[in-house]
């Protein structure tokens, strides 16, 4: 049903459940599996009418990106003993400096992946809003389809 499975993490306690499911399926339908994390760009601030804004310096961007990128390296160095564990081959990939639903759905049409799993909090109203959700972006956005998986309590 499945031969190319994308699965993604931000590190959280959720995201770990979702790429723990997905590994589970992939090994189930003998299917691909490939890791993603995606790392946002530093904020800037441009400031607003008369106020000024705030640039980074370029030690600063470096700093900000090498703590990225070794938070990454944790990351899928978590997932791929996962997938040790459970017994699965996997791919591992690292999107730097990009917004996280867009890389994920770019990927995925890029690598040809038939599904992405997926965690959600499952936030609803106020709390969804505020808080935002790269879920329910990929839900919207997306042309692949999507499991999500939400927490167990």
């Amino acid at each position: 049903m499945y031969a190319n499975i994308l699965l993604s993490t931000d590190g959280s306690d959720v995201a770990r459940q979702g790429v723990k499911h997905g590994m589970a399926l992939a090994k189930a339908l003998n299917a691909k599996a490939t890791v993603i994390t995606v790392t946002e760009p530093l904020p800037i601030y441009y400031g607003s009418g008369h106020a000024s804004g705030w640039m980074p310096s370029q030690e600063e961007f470096d700093r900000f990106d090498a703590a990225c990128e070794e938070q990454a390296g944790k990351l899928l160095d978590e997932a791929r003993a996962m997938a040790e564990e459970i017994g699965i081959s996997a791919e591992f990939l690292h999107v730097p400096n990009a917004h996280p639903a867009t890389a994920i759905i770019e990927t995925a049409k890029s690598r040809g992946c038939d599904l992405i799993v997926m965690a959600s909090h499952g936030r609803r109203g106020l709390r969804k809003l505020i808080l935002g959700s790269q879920t329910s972006e990929i839900l919207v956005d997306g042309s692949v389809p999507v499991l999500v998986v939400h927490p167990r309590t």
